[in-house]
């Protein structure tokens, strides 16, 4: 027990001392804090420059609450318990593969750190991309995992904020999902993950934006705001009823496993789910929502 205290108090003091190290500038390309404010105003930018919906404001309906969701999902959630959760959870498993006289490592199959550094990044990227793709898929499936997802679908007017407005719940998810895989192929370095997390930032930055692009031959690819858009629409063809167009990154797996959904335009659909008028519109609320539902 000892141990997993001393797992959580470290898990605290150190996450903390990497925040404070981001905001003051003493790390480089490990900060997320900035890079995620850069990113954030380029692609605000970009919605000012090359609006789709042209009569969405700026700050657009419910701006000011995703920008809170920005920084509490990407920060203030990891100070306040996933660190030390997803930390405490790991050793929790390790120990248990001890006891039957296992360890992380007997599941390796790949040491993807073999592998040359653009090979390494890429097998990251999708093998991620994929986990990330099936995993949204459940959140639409399940009710109870939908109730948490409800929370990201609660937007009404898109914009790159709308992007990091999720429950807390769902990295829990989608973490657990990653953990397996992960350990298969062998470790990765945190430059690894700082580089595919800052593209795949942006990528879901400009999904949600009010932008007018869709990429050109390369929307078969990657995910964009005129597909994404309809992953948001409120109403939808029976036969669809649990979701479309779930690529997070990428948009190639919506192609190959038949998800995608583009019928036309959806400058001006409604988004939003069924039943949302009566969903919670204060933070506190929205977060506690599943549990109360």
């Amino acid at each position: 027990m000892n141990k997993y205290l001393e797992i959580i108090k470290s898990s605290y003091s150190d996450y903390w001392n990497y925040l404070k190290n981001s905001v003051l500038m003493d790390l480089n390309w490990e900060n997320y804090f900035y890079g995620l404010i850069v990113i954030s105003l380029v692609v605000w930018g970009l919605e000012a420059v090359f609006p789709w919906r042209k009569n969405q404001s700026l700050f657009r309906k419910d701006f000011w609450l995703d920008t809170f969701y920005m920084f509490f999902n990407f920060f203030l959630l990891n100070l306040i318990v996933l660190i030390a959760l997803s930390n405490t959870a790991e050793q929790v498993f390790n120990d248990i593969l001890n006891v039957v006289g296992l360890s992380v490592s007997s599941f390796q199959i790949i040491d993807i750190n073999t592998f040359p550094y653009w090979l390494r990044l890429f097998t990251f990227f999708v093998i991620i991309d994929f986990i990330q793709w099936f995993t949204h898929t459940l959140l639409h499936k399940y009710e109870f995992l939908w109730n948490f997802h409800k929370v990201h679908h609660s937007v009404k007017e898109m914009g790159f904020a709308a992007h990091l407005r999720y429950h807390w719940m769902e990295p829990v998810i989608y973490n657990s999902m990653k953990y397996i895989p992960l350990a298969i192929m062998g470790g990765f370095t945190a430059q690894d993950v700082a580089v595919i997390h800052f593209f795949n930032i942006t990528i879901g930055h400009l999904n949600h934006a009010n932008i007018n692009w869709d990429y050109g031959f390369l929307k078969y690819i990657f995910n964009n705001p005129k597909m994404h858009i309809w992953h948001h629409a409120k109403e939808l063809p029976k036969d669809r009823k649990n979701g479309v167009n779930f690529g997070i990154t990428l948009s190639i797996w919506d192609y190959i496993f038949k998800t995608n959904y583009i019928p036309h335009s959806g400058r001006d659909i409604e988004i939003g789910f069924e039943g949302d008028e009566k969903f919670p519109k204060k933070f506190t609320k929205q977060i506690t929502y599943p549990f109360v539902k």
